[in-house]
């Protein structure tokens, strides 16, 4: 199998870098070379994780002229998305994938910061989980991928609309100018773990759509 790119790995809320592991070696074995960045989800907000992201993209570009695309698990979606309308950053043809990221908000990150002994576990992260970020970069072919298996804690919180991943629903997920979007059923874990999402982010890696190789 041809060398087909570079692919960074941003994970979401609670979940640090271990949490994108299976997917790297998962998308590996499609022949990606994975790099996986690690920022802290509740402590540190988002201006400095963005920062910190848009410099690890600049010096990953630096190293070759390969194309580098970016996939982001939840909150690691919007951190993507918030550097690329910040920091004006160039991908050189790079793809972006966003698994379960609340483009339109999170009811469920809303709900605990109504609530005063679960807001601390949002932290930082609570303005982009609770606006979301629809305004997607009109220069760059970004994909969502929605979970609708209802196993998560998030249904603990919030009173969910059908469907959704047990945290997100489908419909927090799609905005206008998604270039595609693809429902599976995992959870918003699952999401992560599963087979079938990591050949769907190979496929829009390579082909700009879902299901095409």
């Amino acid at each position: 199998m041809s060398d087909p790119g570079r692919v960074l790995l941003v994970h979401g809320l609670w979940y640090g870098r271990p949490g994108m592991l299976r997917l790297a070696r998962r998308l590996r074995k499609h022949g990606w070379a994975c790099e996986l960045f690690g920022y802290s989800s509740v402590f540190s907000g988002p201006d400095r994780n963005v920062k910190r992201l848009a410099e690890r993209v600049a010096g990953l570009q630096d190293q070759d002229d390969a194309p580098l695309h970016l996939v982001g698990h939840s909150l690691g979606g919007l951190v993507i998305l918030k550097m690329l309308a910040d920091w004006h950053t160039e991908l050189d043809g790079g793809r972006v994938v966003l698994l379960g990221s609340p483009l339109n908000g999170s009811a469920v990150a809303r709900r605990m910061l109504g609530n005063r002994l679960l807001k601390p576990w949002v932290g930082r992260a609570a303005k982009l989980l609770d606006a979301g970020l629809d305004d997607l970069p009109g220069d760059r072919e970004v994909a969502a991928i929605a979970g609708t298996s209802s196993l998560g804690v998030g249904r603990l919180f919030a009173d969910l609309e059908k469907p959704h991943d047990g945290t997100v629903t489908v419909a927090e997920t799609k905005v206008p100018d998604l270039a595609d979007h693809l429902e599976l059923p995992v959870s918003h874990t699952g999401l992560v773990f599963s087979r079938q999402v990591a050949e769907a982010v190979d496929g829009f890696l390579r082909s700009g759509r879902f299901g095409q190789r």
